[in-house]
């Protein structure tokens, strides 16, 4: 079925897409891959000595799509301080995690992106150039497993546009009218959704 994924003979996972599906893809996943920026490594003059033990930002990101994407490490409901103190204590743990560990996030969904990219490049190229109507993408195991992290990043970034952060919040998606001017993301939000969930059920151990 044209936009599903199946399993392919010794693992990966494969897929139908047309010019129009490959040309919506690619375009957000070079969005995605924008806003979360290039890496140290991508300036010639950069160290790779200090790249790596360069710290990450203290500060959540001012921008709702990054907060989504890079979240506080101590949100959780069930373990927020009751008191200033330790709000204050988990506030400054987050900071110290976030500075040890957000550029190692960025450059993972980075390279999950560009695999993305890559392959629909890959793909486009291999039938013949964009705009001969798609053709069958197929995934190693661990570029699937690539693309359903980017999937989901995708999905998050157009959910925190679109204000959703609950089941009850996707459900009034469903009645808006064609009219509305975020029709159109949307559809690509749950478009996304049934694929990312085809290649969920694809790669379980079955």
């Amino acid at each position: 079925m044209p936009g599903t994924f199946e399993p392919l003979p010794g693992g990966g996972a494969a897929v139908a897409l047309d010019d129009v599906e490959i040309s919506i893809i690619r375009s957000l996943a070079a969005q995605l891959l924008e806003l979360i920026g290039p890496g140290p490594a991508e300036d010639a003059s950069a160290d790779p000595l200090a790249e790596l033990f360069a710290d990450g930002p203290s500060e959540p990101p001012t921008d709702p799509v990054l907060r989504r994407l890079f979240p506080d490490a101590y949100t959780d409901p069930a373990t927020f301080p009751d008191t200033a103190e330790q709000a204050e204590e988990a506030k400054a743990y987050s900071s110290e995690f976030r500075r040890y560990t957000e550029n190692d996030l960025r450059a993972g969904k980075r390279e999950d992106t560009l695999a993305v990219i890559r392959s629909l490049d890959e793909l486009t190229m291999g039938a013949g150039g964009a705009g001969e109507g798609g053709g069958r993408l197929e995934l190693t195991p661990q570029r699937s497993v690539q693309w359903l992290k980017t999937l989901n990043d995708i999905r998050l970034a157009i959910a925190s546009r679109l204000d959703i952060t609950d089941e009850e919040d996707s459900e009034i998606l469903y009645r808006l009218p064609d009219t509305d001017e975020r029709k159109p993301l949307v559809m690509a939000y749950l478009w996304l959704g049934g694929l990312q969930e085809s290649l969920v059920e694809t790669l379980m151990p079955q």
